[in-house]
């Protein structure tokens, strides 16, 4: 009897642990956006590199060495998510009737070099609708 509840108190430990690093898991890789109408993860660091759309935010979590992501939302949302990430804007750029902010959260870490300045947030509203992307919108909006 001793040895059976020796095997049931390594086998709970054993799952106590297992569970603790996927907790942690998840928790360092959940997504950065949440409740957009569309995400887009990127697995590379270039514009060229593959991208998987989703519907899910957590679809992240099983997608592997995710290097960035973007999410679709409905109005005008700068303030919103520049407020939330405590972000610093660096620079704008008019394209095609949508304003896109470029700037720097010390909550978000790493980013890209553009114009001299590290980025690790971009901010695209118009069209009645905002994208945000971390560290940078690929591909078109």
């Amino acid at each position: 009897m001793r040895r059976f509840f020796g095997v049931v108190g390594n086998l709970l430990c054993v799952a106590l642990v297992a569970a603790c690093a996927f907790f942690l898991f998840a928790v360092l890789h959940s997504p950065m956006l949440k409740e957009g109408e569309n995400h887009t993860f990127y697995l590379g660091e270039s514009s060229s590199a593959p991208a998987v759309s989703a519907k899910a935010p957590l679809a992240k979590l099983f997608l592997g060495d995710v290097k960035g992501e973007s999410a679709v939302y409905r109005g005008d949302r700068y303030t919103e998510f520049s407020q939330k990430f405590g972000a610093k804007l660096l620079f704008t750029e008019q394209v095609d009737g949508a304003t896109s902010y470029y700037l720097y959260s010390p909550a978000l870490g790493g980013g890209v070099s553009l114009k001299g300045e590290k980025v690790n947030l971009q901010i695209a509203v118009g069209g009645g609708q905002t994208v945000v992307g971390t560290p940078l919108i690929f591909g078109s909006w």
